[in-house]
């Protein structure tokens, strides 16, 4: 598996949050206190479940 540039990695969490602040359903538990979009996605990341991806 390829390593992510910084610009890859900022681009799938930005794209991925701005999903989750629209009503996208996160792929992960979250508890009620997390509600920040960004949060969510760099945590769906750090699980492997965002469902993005580079080409």
């Amino acid at each position: 598996m390829k390593t992510l540039s910084k610009y890859e990695f900022a681009r799938l969490i930005g794209a991925r949050a701005l999903q989750l602040s629209l009503g996208a359903p996160p792929t992960i538990k979250i508890q009620d206190s997390t509600i920040d979009p960004l949060n969510i996605a760099r945590k769906e990341f750090e699980e492997k479940t965002i469902p993005l991806s580079v080409i």
